[in-house]
């Protein structure tokens, strides 16, 4: 007895300021579309400005999913991502609607279509421990830490990325095991045969001088539409700090350090950019370790309505 033949699901990809919502809502009007966001920033409430969420106006005109669903002290994991989509998906087909997924969080996509490492979960005392040591010695030092243990994973990390530091630092603390061995693994999935097939559709820059130019443009807009303000909002709920995973999304870091007396304001901006650019470096690489995607220049004038063929045909099967 054969399988069904799965149904192929669209998938947005692209790094920041790619014109991914652009074409997921040039999309929406023409199909019942309904989008289910890839992006681990937009999870969170409260944050806004600094996340290019989908305005009120643009969530009234489609429905969106995976937005504003985590207060900004939690955490949201990539299981959950996986777990949360693939329902979603289902629900979303049910209705006889499209589900469509839109984003930038390709650690999500990859988790969504190949399945979980076994790796732990947070551990609250061991962060909040490493985070005292980093204070104390700084994060290069936990970075030659982590080099002694796990050097394939500090290899490919800066001195001070403290967000990847700690988590692999975390790692080998809780399992005694390198995170690039336990990432090496098979992964595991806990479906058979899902229904569905995932279609990468990727706006990738064929110049990336105007996709850095486009980011300057966009982080100084946020700055201008009160990111500094949405940040003083947030210390001053008093229960979050520059260690929370949400805050330390790009631009909210860089405003948060800028706010405790780290800097004038143009070096801030300046290492926004900066730290935007890094990530959308980060997201081109992932990109281009999926020879199954289906490129699109976002330079190009009409790349909107080039997403919008592609994703058709996707549809269409």
């Amino acid at each position: 007895m054969t399988q069904p033949t799965p149904t192929p699901i669209a998938c947005i990809l692209g790094p920041t300021a790619s014109g991914k919502t652009a074409a997921a809502l040039a999309l929406a009007a023409r199909r019942p579309v309904e989008i289910i966001s890839v992006d681990s920033a937009l999870v969170y409430r409260e944050m806004d400005i600094g996340t290019a969420k989908p305005t009120a106006e643009e969530r009234a005109r489609v429905r969106h999913h995976l937005i504003d669903i985590v207060d900004p002290a939690d955490a949201y994991s990539a299981a959950e991502f996986r777990t949360d989509t693939l329902r979603l998906v289902g629900e979303i087909s049910a209705r006889g609607r499209v589900p469509l997924l839109v984003g930038g969080t390709m650690l999500y996509y990859k988790a969504l279509t190949q399945g979980l490492n076994d790796l732990p979960t947070a551990d609250p005392e061991i962060r909040a421990a490493l985070d005292a040591d980093a204070l104390r010695d700084g994060w290069p030092a936990l970075h030659a830490r982590l080099a002694a243990v796990d050097a394939v994973t500090a290899a490919r990390l800066a001195p001070n990325d403290s967000q990847r530091i700690q988590r692999a630092l975390e790692v080998f603390m809780v399992t005694g095991q390198p995170m690039s061995a336990l990432l090496a693994a098979p992964t595991r999935t806990d479906d058979a045969a899902l229904p569905w097939r995932f279609v990468p559709v990727a706006l990738e820059p064929s110049d990336r001088g105007v996709l850095h130019a486009r980011i300057a443009a966009r982080f100084d807009a946020m700055l201008a539409g009160g990111l500094m303000e949405e940040v003083e909002r947030l210390r001053a709920r008093g229960d979050l700090h520059p260690g929370l995973a949400s805050m330390r999304c790009v631009g909210y870091r860089q405003v948060w350090e800028y706010l405790d007396g780290g800097g004038d304001f143009s070096t801030m901006r300046d290492k926004g950019v900066f730290a935007t650019r890094q990530l959308c470096k980060r997201q081109l690489t992932w990109l281009r370790s999926m020879p199954e995607r289906v490129v699109v220049d976002c330079c190009a004038p009409d790349a909107t309505e080039r997403v919008l063929q592609v994703v058709e045909g996707v549809i269409a099967g």
